[in-house]
């Protein structure tokens, strides 16, 4: 299912290992985390969505 909390946390935890990988080779970039971070909520928000309505 599309925005599954499974499908979505898989996302964010790859999203994750690229957001270290660039800041360790390259240096860091805020734009990149921040979008990490509205992801991250995104997911948290999708699971408490899903969770309530079982």
């Amino acid at each position: 299912m599309p925005g599954s909390p499974k499908s979505m946390g898989a996302l964010t935890v790859g999203t994750l290992v690229v957001v270290t990988a660039y800041t360790a080779a390259m240096g860091s970039n805020g734009w990149l985390w921040f979008g990490w971070v509205v992801l991250l909520l995104a997911t948290v928000g999708t699971a408490a969505t899903t969770t309530r309505g079982r």
